[in-house]
């Protein structure tokens, strides 16, 4: 804005449908002693707008805080009428395409939430061995990383068996097969075999396939379809029934109930053993190094469920994605991103958008019946229309069963849509798409996304994919992805942990007291609790120092966003407090300088004689062509190094010092006044936009040349190209030689222990 461009940067969050429920959802039990169920699906939407009312607006409270130049009269939120229309359209337009479709598959299933998860929010885990970790919802620990090795009997085979090894047993019961490779000697004469389960006594065939590993394990694996998804591949392949043991909770659900149903399916993994053991079937334990699918909202171990859910085929998306990196028509800052972005997008899959919450958009899918009929029998498992309203989805599905519309009845598919389908349409949503508005025509595209590494994947990916699918253009050209910001000891911050900083604590301060009274106030359970608060007690025993918007802004700034992962450390914000002082009482100096009746004359104008006078403002020049390098190339941390360098290295530090004795020369007096008002109101410019309010309070106070902005931040920025005419090498050289030999004097001043008493 400042260098007279057309600015607009629109302020936004999401409804964070998962994270909110549950939130309220735990809000709700503590509070009142209910349960979602507890209440009608309006009723509890009732209660997440009224938390949203009351704690919904505190990121854009900070952000407020923390001086973000945004147009908050556009604030968006992907909840609100408009958005949530232009949700439905990106729906209906994507599933005309024949891109969103409806299919029976293995989902990734958080039960902790009860809800289908995107591949993207699973977060492996790697284990070496045996490792016991806490389950929400298992009353005890369960060690994961063993191999368990138990045997199925062959029938009529005068006690033959088959040896089989599984890290699930509890999901035996969901067996349908075992399955060999073709070429495995030691198995061939199995061949066309049948076992006897030992719980359910049904017969499950020997199956041979090659995709079997004969080194892994024993050769032998048990096909459970419901649970795992080479084996529901292997199941369809060989037409084998599709079974499912476990339920939407996590609790075990066999077919037909039995000694298992309802039990927690961790729980019953000791039980499936001891009973193996009972009946002679168990043939050991061992340690196995694994990968655990673990879900990255509620730290429950991700089960993978059979469920007919609404998908999105991302692959055509994904390509176009990826030509448009390897074009150059999208720019990821930095670098090394193209890498990662390419390997996804190459083995990107279909996108599960169904979610099995109450808060959220409802799917805009209607199932279809006909009284006395029940579904259409070409729709076995129902007929699903998809409209923009009721109306519209019964007109269709009119059409289709060639009958009235008002003899069909139509019911609207319960779940609602992963938050990041409607974050992916943010960038020309919230400028009033479907709608060719003003501001669409104007703004859209945009030209600079910057966001966290670790989004690249939730939301980055999915608007590059929907904005070039629904708006035939990228959303924005570059974007610039910071590193992740983390804890004094590089942890990643957590409210669990109490180590998450709120950034108004830094600006404004907090005491410990305070900052505790704050963790008593989330919805912690009491382990989490306790260990917040030691936590918090051991990183600010003293509470947090107050340091200001500025010197937070700066400190934040001053990291390289471009590499490893960002250790905030209050102390480097209370460092850049101490520089906001020095600049304070720098312009408090050049305001005293130059008195109440100096009439100033533009900047850029100056044409220094004196050599220190030529001096600063050459090393003015070299801080505004450095910033501008650093900043056009999103290297924001030596834009403000090269700010701080100059106010505090050249300005305070030398010019300052001998401008006191020029000061008192009337034959120098009133050069040196005018270099101190250019420096310091070109400074002021060169700061502001990583210190806009100390900026802004000590610039309205210089006295400035008319016309004169009202604002500092409609004031132009500086341009090195204007301020060529300032660059003077041969000074600079000069007045370096003259520093070292300083530092060399006081050098060896130090090293002699010379001083007033020994001279």
């Amino acid at each position: 804005r400042m260098q007279g461009w057309s600015v607009l940067w629109v302020p936004g969050t999401d409804h964070a449908g998962i994270a909110t429920q549950a939130v309220v959802e735990r809000w709700l039990w503590q509070q009142r002693g209910l349960r979602r169920q507890d209440l009608t699906r309006s009723e509890f939407l009732e209660e997440v707008w009224a938390w949203k009312q009351r704690h919904g607006d505190e990121i854009l409270r900070q952000l407020r805080a923390l001086g973000a130049s945004l147009d908050w009269s556009r604030c968006a939120f992907t909840m609100d009428p408009g958005f949530s229309r232009a949700v439905v359209e990106a729906f209906v337009r994507l599933h005309k395409a024949g891109l969103i479709h409806r299919d029976r598959r293995l989902v990734t299933w958080s039960c902790a939430l009860r809800s289908a998860l995107a591949d993207v929010e699973v977060e492996p885990r790697a284990l070496t061995g045996p490792t016991a970790l806490r389950i929400p919802g298992c009353p005890q620990p369960v060690t994961f990383g063993v191999l368990v090795t138990f045997a199925y009997p062959v029938e009529g085979g005068d006690g033959l068996e088959l040896p089989v090894a599984t890290t699930r047993p509890e999901t035996m019961l969901g067996d349908v097969a075992v399955a060999v490779h073709p070429d495995d000697p030691r198995y061939r004469y199995l061949h066309g075999r049948h076992l006897r389960h030992p719980f359910t006594g049904q017969l499950l065939p020997v199956v041979t396939d090659p995709t079997v590993e004969p080194a892994r394990g024993t050769g032998a694996v048990k096909v459970t379809p419901g649970h795992s998804s080479p084996d529901l591949a292997l199941a369809r392949a060989h037409g084998l029934p599709l079974v499912s043991v476990i339920g939407d909770d996590g609790t075990m659900c066999p077919p037909g109930g039995g000694w298992l149903q309802g039990i927690h399916r961790f729980v019953a993994r000791e039980k499936v053993v001891a009973a193996l053991a009972e009946r002679g079937l168990y043939r050991g334990t061992q340690d196995h190094a694994m990968t655990l699918p673990m879900c990255s909202r509620s730290g429950d171990v991700i089960e993978y469920l059979l469920k007919s859910q609404w998908f999105l085929r991302c692959r055509e998306m994904a390509e176009r994605a990826r030509e448009a990196v390897t074009s150059g028509r999208l720019q990821l800052v930095p670098k090394f991103h193209e890498k990662n972005w390419k390997m996804w997008m190459d083995n990107i899959g279909d996108w599960c958008l169904s979610r099995q919450l109450w808060w959220g958009h409802r799917v805009p899918a209607y199932r279809v019946g006909v009284p006395l009929a029940g579904s259409p029998p070409e729709h076995p498992d129902g007929l699903w229309v998809v409209g923009r309203s009721e109306a519209e989805a019964r007109a269709s599905a009119a059409r289709t069963l060639r009958c009235p519309p008002e003899e069909l009845q139509l019911q609207q598919d319960p779940d609602v849509l992963d938050t990041w389908f409607s974050s992916a349409l943010f960038p020309f949503a919230a400028l009033g798409w479907p709608e060719e508005t003003p501001d669409l025509q104007r703004f859209y595209p945009t030209n600079l996304l910057e966001t966290g590494s670790d989004l690249l994947f939730f939301w980055v990916a999915r608007m590059v994919m929907l904005g070039q699918q629904l708006t035939g253009c990228l959303p924005f050209s570059q974007v610039l992805l910071h590193s992740l910001v983390r804890d004094t000891h590089g942890r990643k911050m957590s409210k669990s942990l109490g180590n998450v900083i709120d950034p108004c604590d830094i600006i404004a301060g907090a005491s410990l007291q305070e900052l505790q009274e704050r963790l008593h106030h989330r919805l912690l359970d009491p382990h989490e609790l306790t260990v917040a608060t030691e936590g918090q007690r051991r990183q600010f025993p003293h509470g947090i120092p107050e340091c200001g918007t500025d010197a937070l802004r700066m400190a934040l700034c001053s990291h390289n966003v471009h590499g490893d992962d960002i250790r905030l450390d209050v102390g480097t914000a209370l460092s850049y407090r101490h520089f906001c002082n020095k600049i304070w009482n720098a312009v408090k100096f050049v305001l005293a300088a130059l008195g109440p009746n100096f009439v100033p004359q533009p900047p850029e104008e100056m044409v220094p004689q004196h050599p220190m006078d030529q001096w600063v403002l050459s090393r003015l020049v070299q801080a505004v062509a450095e910033c501008g390098r650093r900043m056009e190339a999103l290297e924001v941390h030596g834009a403000i190094a090269a700010v701080h360098h100059f106010w505090l290295r050249s300005f305070c530090d030398v010019y300052l010092e001998t401008a006191k004795p020029t000061l008192r020369d009337p034959a120098t007096a009133a050069e040196t006044r005018r270099t101190l008002l250019s420096c310091a109101e070109l400074g002021l410019r060169l700061l502001a936009p990583f210190a806009p309010f100390l900026s802004e309070e000590l610039w309205q106070r210089l006295p400035r040349a008319p016309p004169a902005p009202p604002t500092l931040c409609l004031a132009p920025f500086p341009d090195a190209a204007r301020l060529a005419h300032w660059c003077c090498p041969r000074v600079e050289a000069q007045v370096a030689a003259m520093q070292e030999v300083v530092r060399t004097a006081r050098a060896l001043r130090d090293v002699f222990c010379l001083g007033a008493a020994r001279p």
